[in-house]
Parts: C-alpha cells; structure tokens; sequence
C-alpha cells in the first residue's frame, strides 16, 4: 500500500530556470568572441584562460538547458521516475569539466613560469573589465534558481569561477602593465585553477551523492524513523530507504508494521502528514504490514 503526492516537479521552476540560462548562455556567448581576441592580441595566458573557460560555460549552460528540457518529459514504461535525473548528469559533468579546465591551466602556466612571454597589460585589463561585467550579470541572473537545483548551481559555479578568472586577469593586468612584472600572468592562471576546483569540489560530491542514492545531507534518517514510529498505531519499521531522485525532490519509502483493529488510512495519512510537515517529503510510499503478517512467507498467519 502506498501513500504519496503528485510528482509534477514545478514546472514553473523549470521554466523560470529556462528563462535564466537563455539569458546568461546569450551575454556569454557574445563576450566569449571578445575575450579570445584580446587574448590573442595581448598574449595573455590569464586571459585566454578565461576565455577558455568563458566557452566552457556556454558549454555548460546550454547542456543545462538541455537538461531541464529532457527533465520535464513525462515517465515511460523503462523510465518510470521520468527523467528528472538528466539534471543531475548535467551537473556532474558540469563539475567534471571544471576541473579539467583547471589542470590545462595548471600545464600552460607551468611552461610560461620558465620563460614568461610579453604581455599587453592595459588591453589585457580591459578586455577582462569587460568579461568581469558580464559575469556579474550571468551571477545576477542565475542566483534565484542555484539553492533549488543541482543543475543551475553547477551552471553558476561555472560563471561565478569565470568571474574570479576576470578578476585575476585585471589584477595581473595592472602589475604587468604598472611593474613589468609578467610573472603575474601564469601566476593569476594558477590561482584561478585552484579556486575552479575549490569551487567545484562540494558540487561534485553532491551529485555523486545522488546518483549513489545516498540519504540527502539536510534529512536525518534516523529522525525519520523516530517519527514514524513515533505515530499512533505504528509497530516497527524496516527496509526504510531516503534518496533524492533530482534537486528538491526527495523520495521515502519504508515497510511499517501496524497493530491490532489499527485502520490503515488513517495510519497512512498520518505518516504522509507528519513526513510533509517535519521533513518536507512528500514523494513517499508505504507498505503497511498487518501485526500477524508473516515476512518469511509473505502472506499472513493463520
């Protein structure tokens, strides 16, 4: 027997979230071009990096986008969850290529510590001022939507860790420009790539945790179990089970055993109730188990 809410998952998120990366995904891509020019002009490996990284994120929010349209497709026979997991893809990969973009940092700015090239500073400057606006706009953007999904968030890590790769630049940019100082450059580059996978670490973690079905950090399973035993004409619970099917969405389901003369609805309704109201889950389902059931051979006693 079960209990449970509707799965109709908000579409009203996921078209305000689509809204958010169409936006960001435009402002990206048209200062991506910019930023790989004044690279090339000033031969500035910060600033290539950047722009690098600034076509990662066009990458990475359009594979968000992508994402949020293949979740919002209804069940199928196979797929009987749907296909909201698509978004957690996204984010892993999302992370995954954070971090590769942080070790090909890591390789040019190793070669350029040895024989640092020349580098325009002022152009540099001002191409990442630029790349540095547009990046606060995209953060702006696609705030609302990164604390209720996994997806979004890994999309605005990629912006905001661009933005620090912009900020870095402008800094190396000035000593270049005001002490000749080129060292700067692959300098910046490093810290970028250790703030890039900083940043990205707790990202991929989570999603891992996910797809592993691992109980959600902020659900206490053993308060859980707690509360519905402690429910009126509740026996015992087993092969009680907390994941996360997508951002926000969290999944219950759990053997309880009941008493004599207990009326299974009533047990049912309270369970959903209290399960709603302390811990927020509302995708449950419980197979209740009469006081005489017999788990060895499924079937009651006689």
């Amino acid at each position: 027997m079960g209990a449970g809410h509707s799965h109709d998952h908000g579409k009203s998120q996921y078209s305000a979230n689509r809204k958010r990366l169409a936006i960001t995904l435009g402002l990206i891509s048209a200062y991506m071009i910019a930023e790989v020019v004044g690279g090339l002009l000033s031969n500035s490996l910060a600033l290539l990096a950047d722009a690098g990284h600034m076509l990662s994120d066009a990458g990475a929010l359009a594979l968000s986008l992508f994402a949020i349209w293949i979740a919002q497709k209804p069940p199928t026979s196979k797929h009987t969850y749907g296909f909201y997991r698509t978004e957690i893809l996204a984010a892993l990969v999302n992370g995954a290529t954070l971090i590769a973009i942080s070790i090909y940092i890591f390789v040019e700015a190793f070669h350029r510590f040895d024989q640092p090239p020349e580098v325009k500073g002022p152009l540099m400057m001002s191409i990442a001022l630029g790349g540095l606006v547009i990046n606060i706009a995209g953060l702006w953007i696609l705030n609302a939507g990164k604390s209720e999904s996994l997806n979004i968030r890994g999309a605005w890590l990629h912006v905001l860790t661009d933005a620090l790769g912009s900020v870095g630049a402008i800094v190396a940019g000035a000593l270049i420009w005001a002490f000749g100082w080129t060292l700067a450059d692959p300098i910046a580059s490093v810290l970028i790539g250790v703030l890039v996978i900083y940043s990205s670490w707790a990202l991929l973690k989570e999603t891992v945790a996910v797809l592993m079905e691992s109980a959600p950090g902020h659900v206490d399973v053993d308060a859980v179990r707690a509360a519905i035993l402690d429910t009126t004409g509740v026996v015992s619970v087993h092969d009680l089970h907390v994941w996360t099917i997508t951002s926000g969405m969290v999944s219950l389901s759990a053997h309880v055993r009941t008493g004599e003369n207990v009326s299974v609805r009533v047990v049912l309704a309270a369970i959903r109730d209290r399960l709603h109201e302390r811990f927020g889950i509302d995708h449950v389902t419980v197979q209740i188990e009469p006081h005489d059931f017999d788990e060895s051979g499924q079937s009651p006693k006689h």
